[in-house]
């Protein structure tokens, strides 16, 4: 392990369990004191259509996952759809840290439907999720980012918010993923507005989603059984790629977790850091239209 980020401490939302997850346990394992936050401390549902539907993971499990394996964590309850505990959120990591050097906006709501079906509140919930939220985190961190020197900001985006391949694939006719995909293509564009503001700060704003998609308890229910999934390793490695050099080497990028390590040839490692997955060539059935090197 080469304990890139000893000394900085990492604000992972969403991280009780799946993508956050494994974001949360690799940045550990590099050295940054991690800070997990979800919902709440106990096993949060996941709401879709009016009806709950109860996953596991929580918070304290994903701390004690990176303690067992050495590292430092601190569990921060947020409910990010509650304006105040959205905007005390980084305040909190401040009171209990001293700092905040990374922020990885990972936290979502995903509830599709064809646009004929879909209702206010799914559309709302969708863009609370990934504009809003992100815009008011982003926002609290960056003074104090820009008064340390230096700062990572991280997205995480998704294959869908790139444009779909024509001739149009059952799946584009039928998954409703249509304002999902639209939020996450906006958050590709902040993520390179953003970049540009704050690279004289030396702040780096990158985004990462997946090449093709991870299964996760939260959204297993969404990918069809026949649909190419991926490890979750190299996207919380892609992630940690954009989370330690200065912003003028590398910021503004909107990068593949299986594209970006192939074409760079990053070597991507098991969560605790210990051991080097082989590489994995990104398979000819993603989506055309992805740039290798997230430019």
């Amino acid at each position: 392990m080469t304990q890139k980020l000893t000394g900085r401490t990492a604000l992972v939302t969403g991280s009780s369990r799946g993508i956050g997850r494994a974001i949360a346990q690799r940045l550990a394992a590099e050295g940054a004191t991690v800070v997990v936050s979800a919902r709440s401390h106990a096993p949060s549902p996941s709401i879709r259509g009016g009806a709950s539907t109860a996953l596991p993971g929580t918070i304290g499990e994903t701390v004690a996952l990176i303690e067992q394996a050495g590292g430092t964590a601190i569990g921060v309850a947020a409910d990010l759809e509650d304006a105040a505990q959205r905007e005390n959120l980084v305040d909190e990591v401040l009171d209990r840290t001293g700092r905040i050097d990374i922020l990885v906006n990972n936290a979502g709501f995903a509830d599709y439907s064809v646009i004929d079906q879909m209702s206010d509140e799914t559309f709302d919930r969708t863009l609370e999720h990934y504009l809003r939220t992100p815009f008011v985190l982003t926002r609290s961190a960056i003074p104090h980012m820009a008064k340390q020197g230096a700062g990572w900001i991280v997205n995480i985006g998704s294959v869908t918010g790139v444009a779909p391949v024509r001739p149009y694939r059952d799946y584009n006719k039928t998954a409703g993923d249509v304002i999902y995909a639209s939020a996450k293509a906006a958050l590709h564009r902040f993520t390179q507005g953003v970049a540009a503001e704050v690279l004289d700060a030396n702040i780096a704003v990158n985004c990462v989603g997946p090449s093709s998609a991870i299964r996760t308890p939260g959204a297993s229910q969404l990918i069809p059984d026949t649909f190419p999934t991926e490890p979750v390793e190299y996207l919380a490695e892609t992630v940690l790629a954009m989370c330690h050099l200065p912003a003028a080497q590398r910021t503004g990028l909107v990068a593949f977790s299986l594209h970006y390590p192939w074409s760079q040839r990053l070597a991507v490692h098991t969560l605790d850091g210990r051991d080097v997955l082989p590489p994995l060539e990104p398979p000819a059935t993603t989506n055309p239209n992805i740039l290798p090197a997230g430019l």
